[in-house]
């Protein structure tokens, strides 16, 4: 119960003696930062590790003897950029070797083999992750069958540029006598590289490979994954297409002073020199998609960076960071300067640019209307809208309670609306309606189980109320996001018609300008269905 209200999670934990039944108490009321925390077992079944308190500590299950395995490290293995109300949340632990005489743990930069035992020292085995701004994100793991990790052979390691958006994989030779420790990079490219994995009897490995404008591909190659072939040809007809013309990373401070990036796909066809209307999109940080394969269909949310740009928008994504009680300010801190950076760019059309949003970002767009008048036209999908009386309702996918969402999860509050109340009201968007002057389009789902359906109701009823430019979306039946594929089609084609209207001056169509009557809904979704 405790857990559902703030989402602060504590449990008990025993050892149970599997051949008598006794039981003895490992942990009572023990406060769980995040997932790594838990305790993990060693591969042979003696010891166990977990963490708290801004450290990871081992536990010798037969003498009861408890190891502070990292405090005596010259580096912190605190996540010291999640923002969320959670209390000293660590990075991840790769796992016990197999030997059960190590333990690997990220420091979100940097890959250390950590003895569990008081003979020998930590090794920082990548060396230059924090120095060159490099994440060694996680291994691969090449055999189903292993227990633990073998570092008598090498390992490889998923690579990430925090600030360059390379990826890529290392080898890292742990057996090797007399070697310096450091990462070889097999890979390092502009593209998304990932999923590797090894054939079961031969030295053939496959790993996958995408860009924004190449679909996802499947290369093979022999342990050192240079000069790979690639073995698969999705989307053949790919180039019968017109694609992004490009993208680019943009710098930007935070009105707070925190660094972050965006990134921006040039719309296909692009002409140096020329602006061009745009839709910006977020959801908390999503930069690191730069090189993310976007398949231009129809999604749930009816968004898809790659029909925008193929149809002459830019798009920007703009990361957002978070700072406690303040979620929707957050928003214009980290959003607004964000595009003002994008504009120097000259790619965009400072006088054409929508916002678009789903979800948390359906709140963040909402919000954002509130406060500014530097978009000309916004679409908000199932958008929280009124933080104070969400507060209170019920998750319906989940049947638990809100209350965690906004305590320990995205709401980031400190503490419930009783507690804080002018930090929720403040940050909810239909306290501010009166400032709206930005055309929306807002959807919400009837059986939406995530964000109740009243969310969307409360903000559109207030909206109409001050006779603002508002049109609301409902698919009956729809849950948080669309299911049915005609539904998906029927949004995603809606919000391009919005978008085409109020940032490329294109005619409004009927169900704009005039609405569809009741009467003649069928048969107007049946022409629109072809």
């Amino acid at each position: 119960l405790q857990s559902n209200l703030d989402g602060q999670n504590y449990q008990d934990f025993y050892i149970v003696d599997l051949m008598t039944g006794e039981k003895k108490t490992l942990f009572s009321n023990f406060y769980l930062p995040g997932y790594s925390s838990y305790p993990r077992g060693s591969s042979d079944g003696t010891k166990l590790i977990y963490g708290y308190d801004g450290n990871y500590y081992s536990y010798d299950i037969a003498t009861g003897e408890e190891t502070n395995l990292t405090g005596s490290l010259p580096v912190s293995f605190v996540d010291v950029e999640d923002d969320h109300n959670v209390k000293k949340p660590l990075h991840g632990s790769l796992g016990w070797s197999s030997d059960s005489q190590y333990v690997l743990l990220n420091d979100g930069w940097d890959i250390w083999q950590v003895p569990v035992t008081a003979k020998g020292k930590a090794v920082n085995l990548t060396q230059n992750g924090k120095s060159d701004q490099i994440r060694y994100q996680y291994r691969f793991s090449l055999d189903p069958e292993e227990k633990g990790i073998n570092l008598s052979k090498p390992l490889y390691i998923r690579t990430y540029g925090e600030w360059t958006k390379k990826s890529g994989i290392a080898r890292i030779n742990t057996s090797k006598k007399g070697l310096e420790p450091g990462a070889e990079f097999l890979i390092w490219e502009d593209a998304s590289i990932g999923s590797l994995r090894k054939a079961e009897n031969a030295e053939v490995y496959f790993f996958s490979k995408e860009t924004f404008n190449t679909p996802t591909q499947i290369f093979s190659a022999d342990a050192s994954l240079s000069s790979p072939t690639k073995v698969t040809e999705n989307a053949p007809n790919v180039e019968d297409y017109a694609w992004s013309a490009g993208t680019r990373l943009v710098d930007y401070v935070s009105d707070k002073g925190a660094k972050l990036q965006g990134a921006l796909f040039l719309p296909a066809n692009y002409v140096e020199g020329e602006k061009y209307p745009t839709v910006v999109y977020y959801y908390e940080k999503l930069s690191q998609t730069r090189h993310n394969w976007s398949n231009p269909g129809y999604s749930g949310t009816g968004w898809s960076p790659s029909v925008y740009t193929s149809n002459g928008f830019a798009v920007f994504i703009p990361d957002i960071v978070y700072t406690m009680d303040d979620p929707g300010m957050s928003a214009v801190w980290c959003v607004i300067p964000g595009v003002k950076a994008a504009i120097e760019t000259g790619v965009i059309d400072p006088d054409n640019i929508g916002i678009h949003g789903h979800s948390w970002g359906g709140y963040q767009t909402s919000f954002l209307i509130t406060q500014t008048d530097m978009f000309k036209a916004a679409a908000a999908g199932a958008p929280l809208t009124n933080m104070i009386s969400m507060y209170d309702l019920i998750y319906w996918n989940s049947g638990g309670g809100n209350m965690s969402i906004f305590e320990a999860s995205q709401g980031r509050f400190t503490g419930a609306p009783w507690e804080n109340w002018e930090s929720y009201e403040r940050n909810s968007p239909v306290y501010h309606v009166k400032n709206v002057n930005t055309p929306l389009l807002l959807l919400h789902n009837d059986k939406d189980g995530a964000v109740d359906f009243t969310q969307g109701i409360e903000y559109y009823s207030a909206l109409r109320r001050l006779k603002k430019p508002v049109i609301m979306v409902q698919y009956k039946g729809e849950n948080h996001g669309l299911g049915k594929l005609e539904n998906r089609k029927d949004y995603s084609v809606r919000m391009m018609e919005f978008f085409d209207h109020h940032l490329k001056g294109a005619e409004a169509p009927d169900w704009m300008s005039t609405g569809i009557d009741k009467i003649d809904l069928d048969e107007h979704l049946e022409k629109r269905a072809f």
